[in-house]
């Protein structure tokens, strides 16, 4: 038997290629409705908010990357400095702000690692309200004594402060600071006691380990440098894991007497609001990513004592638990609190 084949109508031919242009339409339809389409971003100006006044170093990092990501965006981006109230004020603008990109928040490990362990309860949900980006930078600290100090190393402090329980001081401008936790970890890791004095301003609290008011503080190139540099005080250890290139000859910590695997360091970084769409939050970190790359970011830090800190997206998520973690248990040993 031969098939036979009917050529169909010019109306019943019409009606199959209007049929099959539907379904091709609707086939074509399918992969655009499941896929994320990247939106316009950004349509306005953008603005980074930070805790941070005019001039501090930290503010100072915001304003060069705000620089870069205008051009990379072809949009202004305003830094806005909100500081004071324990960096809830800047917190509190960013949380009634735009949550689609167009506001970005400048935080330090304080607010999203110490705070949370410091204060029963906060204005903000460190998991909740933001979506850390990428660290800005890393700073790590100096142990600093007067320039005729007794203490040559760490050693020597730990020692005194072993023979003499609770006589020893150290310097900070706040509780729950990185430079007061920071020496509060060297008490934990050593078994010693020693008494936390708290000045208004860095410039006295530095001037106060020049003049032997106190007997040691921590410090960063950028807070204890001038006086460094001016003959007042020494260094005579490093809080990193590494010796600083800045300062080859200054041991770690641990190399000049102190306790293996101490480590103290100050970071910043900019979060976005939580659920943002894919593309805009992948576009905001990959060109942070670039401008942080950047040769002359590099230069600009060194001014700081500041180092860059490229590690990946999922990497700082981790590394920001295990901070967490690690300062609970510090606060929860020094009964510090800020209620």
């Amino acid at each position: 038997m031969t098939d036979r084949f009917t050529r169909p109508s010019r109306k019943g031919f019409l009606k199959l290629a209007a049929a099959g242009a539907s379904a091709a339409l609707g086939l074509g339809a399918l992969p655009a409705l499941a896929a994320d389409p990247a939106p316009e971003w950004p349509t306005k100006p953008v603005r980074i908010i930070t805790p941070f006044p005019v001039g501090a170093g930290p503010e100072a990092v915001v304003r060069l990357l705000a620089d870069k990501l205008q051009k990379a965006w072809g949009k202004p981006v305003i830094v806005e400095n909100r500081p004071g109230g324990n960096g809830f004020i800047a917190i509190d603008a960013f949380r009634q702000g735009a949550k689609d990109g167009h506001d970005l928040i400048h935080l330090d490990n304080v607010h999203l690692v110490a705070y949370p362990h410091l204060f029963k309860k906060l204005p903000y949900d460190p998991v909740k309200d933001f979506e850390p980006v990428l660290p800005l930078f890393r700073a790590n600290f100096f142990v600093t004594t007067a320039a005729g100090s007794k203490y040559r190393t760490i050693g020597d402090v730990l020692a005194d402060a072993k023979a003499n329980p609770g006589k020893l001081n150290y310097g900070s401008w706040s509780v729950g600071n990185p430079v007061h936790l920071g020496t509060a970890l060297l008490e934990a890791m050593t078994g010693t006691e020693m008494q936390h004095v708290i000045y208004k301003e860095t410039s006295q609290l530095y001037t106060g380990v020049a003049n032997g008011e106190l007997n040691f503080a921590l410090g960063t190139m950028a807070t204890a440098g001038p006086l460094q540099r001016a003959g007042k005080i020494k260094f005579i250890g490093t809080t990193g894991l590494k010796r600083h290139p800045a300062f080859p000859d200054v041991p770690t910590v641990a190399e000049s007497g102190g306790p293996a695997g101490y480590e103290v360091s100050g970071w910043t970084t900019i979060a976005t609001p939580k659920g943002l769409p894919r593309a805009v939050a992948e576009r905001i970190q990959r060109d942070i990513e670039k401008a942080l790359a950047e040769p002359d970011v590099a230069q600009r830090y060194a001014s700081f004592g500041y180092d860059t800190f490229p590690i990946s997206r999922e990497q700082f998520g981790s590394f920001i638990q295990s901070e967490s973690t690690k300062w609970a248990g510090v606060i929860q040993r020094a009964k510090a609190s800020l209620d």
